[in-house]
């Protein structure tokens, strides 16, 4: 917008000058409101110019640092329009979330190559780690980070990128707190149940190490955890040699409590049989003793019916009484 108020009243300056110039060179009739178009005109001219040269404006992603002559002003510029001094200059660093990352797979990688961090676990044996850390400027810091972090670099236009912050703060900070956490705890811890719990003291022990660059770290996520492929396949192996003494184990079991419920029937069944013995030796013991009990026991049991059926003779006839 200022630049289109810029040329639209350097035209009019032009025309008013020329206006101007024309009747008093050629003693011509001047053109139509030559002066008021040429004193509006400059009016405007300068105005655009002054703003032009003062007036920034600051994005929603970005915060500006002003440079004075007397150094870096402390008073970082947010999102907006503001106003500087023609004699200052404005530097934008970019305060949105960065996310940099360290993986196996070399095209998923901020360093464009493989790049996990590999490290030793409480029992020595080194696992494969995936990782990747959103961080963020420190907006309210800008002035610091900008004389601090962003004079590192060699071209002064690359203020606004990361990426030289990415490849000599985030990447050692991490590539030293991950292994230093990864030391107290096993590999099934950090393969399995202590994932989150690993992740969370990554992240604590990030936000305080880079703390002190005004560095905000967002999150730390551990994305993927591996063996190296030798001791991954021992101990597939391994798993496959306990899956299998598990299962002799549990047919073994199976077999034993088959057993303990055979000697149970067993045991039952000599029991039953020796408890019927016993009541028929008492029995026959009894009748011996008094043979009425026979008589006793048959008409405690008749029905109050005659027999219809008896037998005839020694040779086992039996003769039907009803006939």
């Amino acid at each position: 917008m200022l630049i289109v108020l810029l040329i639209l009243s350097f035209v009019g300056i032009v025309y008013g000058i020329v206006s101007i110039v024309k009747q008093k060179v050629f003693k011509e009739i001047s053109l139509p409101a030559s002066k008021s178009i040429l004193t509006f005109s400059t009016v405007i001219f300068l105005t655009s110019l002054i703003l032009n040269l003062t007036l920034y404006k600051i994005g929603a992603r970005e915060v500006g640092v002003v440079i004075t002559p007397k150094g870096v002003s402390q008073q970082p510029l947010y999102t907006g329009w503001h106003i500087v001094a023609p004699w200052s200059t404005v530097k934008v660093l970019d305060k949105s979330i960065q996310v940099y990352s360290l993986t196996q797979a070399s095209k998923e990688g901020s360093h464009g190559a493989t790049d996990a961090i590999w490290a030793p676990t409480s029992d020595g044996i080194k696992m494969g780690f995936d990782i990747s850390v959103n961080w963020r400027l420190d907006e309210t810091q800008a002035a610091w980070i900008y004389s601090n972090l962003a004079s590192n670099l060699q071209n002064d236009a690359d203020v606004g990128s990361t990426s030289w912050i990415d490849e000599n703060i985030i990447r050692p900070a991490v590539k030293s707190v991950l292994p230093l956490t990864i030391s107290q705890y096993t590999p099934i811890e950090c393969y399995s149940d202590k994932r989150t719990e690993i992740q969370a003291e990554v992240l604590d022990h990030l936000r305080k190490e880079l703390k002190n660059n005004k560095i905000v770290v967002e999150l730390a996520q551990i994305r993927d955890v591996f063996y190296n492929p030798q001791y991954e396949q021992a101990i597939n192996q391994k798993k496959l040699e306990e899956q299998k003494v598990m299962t002799l184990q549990q047919i073994t079991k199976q077999k034993e409590e088959q057993l303990k419920q055979s000697q149970i029937d067993k045991d039952i069944a000599i029991q039953k049989a020796e408890g019927e013995a016993q009541a028929l030796k008492i029995k026959g013991e009894a009748i011996n003793q008094n043979p009425k009990i026979v008589s006793l026991e048959w008409i405690t049991k008749w029905n109050g019916k005659l027999p219809t059926y008896m037998l005839g003779n020694s040779q086992g006839i039996m003769l039907n009484l009803q006939q």
